[in-house]
């Protein structure tokens, strides 16, 4: 892959091959030097916060904060809390001082993930907060004045939460001063085989896809996006007899690909590329067996029956990982 085709925003890699995607490039780099909120949108898991991170990258408030939250993952009060930030005994439990994220992110950018999750109440805060109105931190009594460039993202249809009263008209307008749509991986083929090998490449160096496992990657709907490419890659790579990824270890594509794989096998057997996997996932999760076990698809007595077969050659280069085991 040469190097324009792969980018970094903020610590995240971007794939970019297929026309679609770089029309996408294009049309963000001209979108971010702009100061107009951006209403991202598609499907889950196509890449809406890489765009993002690649609009805060390009856009003339690059050296400034980037600050970005999950609507959908607090409930009202502590999203509320996040954004706002809250004053020492404004409610049990607020024992300190807290910032919101719209004061950390002034003078830079603001990132809102699912916001088609936002409660209808958070839903009128926020919309006065982008139109300038200054605002009081829980429990103060100061108002706190920002400057800050809202970018947004949803996979949900907004303009019909909109019709059915989901979501307020004002706010979406609001938002999407400039919309863009991230294409799902069906609609961008080319970027297929290129984010499959990037991702391989995490587990190993040495591994890669025959002619016919690079067909089935790109005759493939991906309905799960990038995601579900992604586990499908780390599947391949516990089913795989060696370096080379045949079609045939892709056969498992689905929700949980790995475990499918294993049950319909039943091999246990290890190689150099399955090895890389598993120590790998541990890496990532500090030795822990059961989150391990879930970062690579397949259950907790599967990794620990593989991970028998290390012997001392495992507890010798990864003593203080598989101290947890």
């Amino acid at each position: 892959m040469s190097d324009d085709q792969q980018a970094c925003f903020l610590g995240v890699t971007a794939i970019i091959v297929s026309p679609a995607m770089r029309r996408t490039m294009e049309l963000v780099e001209k979108v971010a030097r702009t100061s107009a909120a951006v209403l991202i949108c598609g499907e889950t898991g196509t890449g809406k916060e890489i765009i993002a991170r690649a609009l805060h990258h390009f856009s003339l408030r690059a050296s400034k904060p980037w600050v970005d939250v999950n609507c959908g993952a607090l409930p009202e009060q502590l999203m509320e809390s996040e954004l706002f930030g809250h004053e020492k005994g404004a409610f049990s439990g607020a024992d300190t001082f807290k910032q919101g994220l719209f004061e950390m992110a002034h003078t830079g950018t603001l990132f809102l993930d699912e916001i088609g999750e936002l409660e209808p109440r958070m839903q009128v805060k926020l919309l006065r907060v982008l139109d300038g109105v200054p605002y009081y931190r829980l429990g103060g009594q100061r108002k706190v004045d920002v400057n800050t460039r809202i970018l947004a993202a949803t996979n949900k249809n907004l303009d019909e939460a909109v019709r059915t009263g989901r979501f307020r008209s004002d706010l979406y307008h609001r938002l999407n001063q400039c919309p863009m749509w991230v294409p799902p991986l069906r609609e961008r083929k080319e970027d297929i085989v290129p984010i499959a090998n990037y991702f391989l490449r995490q587990h190993s160096s040495q591994a890669s896809f025959s002619e016919d496992a690079q067909d089935l990657l790109r005759a493939h709907p991906w309905p799960g996006n990038v995601r579900q490419l992604r586990n499908a890659v780390t599947a391949a790579v516990i089913h795989a007899r060696g370096y080379l990824i045949m079609a045939a270890d892709l056969a498992g594509l689905g929700p949980a690909p790995v475990a499918a794989a294993v049950a319909r096998t039943g091999d246990l057997r290890l190689n150099g590329l399955e090895r890389d996997a598993i120590v790998e996932a541990l890496r990532k999760t500090g030795g822990h067996c059961e989150q391990a076990a879930g970062l690579l698809g397949i259950s907790r007595r599967t990794l620990s029956r593989k991970l028998k077969l290390y012997g001392s050659e495992a507890r010798e280069a990864f003593d203080e990982t598989f101290a947890t085991y």
